[in-house]
């Protein structure tokens, strides 16, 4: 199977409630890696790696969560990062 990266902005009711180490999770069981990191904005930014099946898992496992509203995503597809190992939660933009 292909893998895949994507730059995802999730906008809503997404910082302050878990969304980042939730992300990590969901990335961790589906095999995908990547990371992200709140932005200024109020927004979550996200690079995600694998198939498409892994990364349409990770975003289904984020929506369903409690205490997170998603009201609107952006993605686009970028280059994939060879021999990248993990996901992480990283520490917001402005740190």
């Amino acid at each position: 199977m292909k893998k895949i990266r994507r730059l995802i902005r999730f906008h809503g009711y997404v910082q302050g409630v878990g969304f980042r180490w939730r992300a990590m999770q969901a990335a961790n069981a589906a095999g995908a890696t990547g990371w992200v990191r709140n932005e200024e904005d109020g927004s979550v930014l996200m690079e995600i790696q694998g198939t498409e099946e892994q990364i349409d898992s990770v975003v289904q496992t984020i929506r369903k969560s409690i205490y997170i509203d998603i009201r609107n995503i952006k993605a686009v597809t970028i280059p994939v990062i060879e021999n990248e190992r993990s996901f992480e939660v990283k520490d917001s933009w402005w740190f």
